[in-house]
């Protein structure tokens, strides 16, 4: 493995862990991080009406122009959206005291009071990402009142606060302000409202924070991955060039031995031939074909080489010198080398290990034509049989 390797290898292990570090040990997704981003809400509790008629003089004048009823009065119905604004229909119930200020005159009998309402409020969390369980929020709507025995409809504008102890249960504290649509009619008036919250049919998602830590994970875990991508890609070329390696080794292992057989196959083969050399030819008397005894001797010698080396297959050629007519030759070259085959296989030796052919004096070993004078001794020369490996 190259140094190269190493280096690369540590400074993706030293990355990742100064990124883990900097990302720090709450990198991790609690419920505290997810939120209830639409649903069904459903509220019961109580109102309060202010129609003193002095608009909002006194507004904490609980005993005097305050009117509440000590039962449920409030029923709310609506849905949450996620994009942070929220839908109700809301109705209420109250009843003027007798006694009480209404419309800057004090009643002499009792009178009840109804609100049908419509509202669309904002969730001011939505503007800097506030906390998931204290909620302010400003709306508007329209309604119907029927208050003081006068009806009238109305404008609304509303301002209030929602306390979520869970996903389901809340709490809701509002103020509303009615305007009436015709002043001729009736006068305007306050109505404060506090109910008790349950939520249904709930889509969650995540805080500001909870996004922004969900952004920090997937950008960690994007680094991650590209780390473990280069990792595995260096540790991958490490390991293709380990691969490549053991095959370079192996093919030149490969092309030593095959050198090194081929060197040793050369060697015996020149061993092999060089012994064939060495025993020379056998040759024969003038115009004969008849083995005499020392010829006898190299046939012994190569028949026991034959059985030493039982791959190899001999060529053998017997030759005549040039007296005589050429066709003559030619049937004693073929007689010369049949008895010189025979006494091999009478020796042991195979018949399909021996190629033989007669070259009559086609293939003289010197100068000795039918156009030279030669003593003897040279003529004696031609008259042979040769042997020559052709098969290891």
């Amino acid at each position: 493995m190259k140094p190269t390797f190493y280096s690369t290898l540590l400074g993706l292990f030293f990355t990742s862990i100064l990124f883990a570090q900097e990302m720090g040990p709450d990198l991790v997704l609690t419920p505290r991080d997810s939120i209830v981003k639409s649903a069904w809400v459903f509220g019961i509790g109580l109102n309060a009406v202010d129609d003193s008629g002095d608009d909002f003089d006194e507004l904490l004048s609980f005993n005097n122009q305050w009117n509440i009823v000590p039962f449920p009065s409030r029923l709310n119905f609506g849905r949450i959206f996620a994009n942070g604004f929220t839908v109700e229909a809301i109705a209420t119930y109250n009843k003027y005291k007798e006694g009480k200020e209404i419309d800057q005159v004090f009643l002499t009998e009792d009178i009840n009071y109804y609100g049908l309402d419509s509202r669309v409020t904002y969730s001011l969390n939505k503007l800097w990402g506030g906390s998931k369980w204290f909620d302010p929020y400003l709306g508007g709507g329209v309604g119907y009142t029927d208050a003081n025995n006068v009806g009238r409809g109305t404008w609304n504008g509303v301002f209030g606060f929602r306390f979520w102890f869970s996903d389901r249960f809340g709490v809701d504290i509002n103020s509303m302000g009615k305007w009436a649509m015709n002043r001729d009619k009736a006068t305007n008036h306050l109505q404060h409202g506090v109910s008790g919250l349950y939520r249904f049919g709930i889509n969650k998602g995540l805080t500001r924070k909870g996004e922004e830590k969900l952004a920090m994970i997937r950008e960690f875990e994007a680094e991650q991955k590209r780390v473990n991508d280069s990792i595995a890609a260096v540790k991958q070329a490490e390991e293709e060039a380990r691969l490549l390696a053991e095959e370079l080794a192996k093919k030149e292992a490969e092309r030593l031995a095959a050198q090194e057989a081929a060197r040793k196959e050369a060697e015996r083969k020149a061993a092999i031939e060089k012994e064939i050399r060495d025993y020379g030819n056998i040759y024969f008397a003038f115009n004969s074909s008849y083995l005499n005894n020392d010829s006898k001797v190299i046939l012994d010698k190569v028949a026991g080489f034959m059985e030493r080396n039982p791959s190899v297959k001999l060529r053998i050629t017997s030759h005549t010198d040039a007296r005589g007519a050429e066709s003559y030759n030619q049937w004693l070259s073929d007689r010369r080398v049949t008895r010189t085959v025979d006494y091999l296989i009478d020796k042991g030796v195979s018949e399909g290990r021996l190629e033989s052919q007669g070259l009559g004096e086609s293939h003289l070993a010197n100068e000795c034509d039918d156009h030279t004078s030669c003593p003897e001794e040279k003529h004696k020369e031609n008259r042979r049989s040769e042997f020559l490996v052709i098969e290891l």
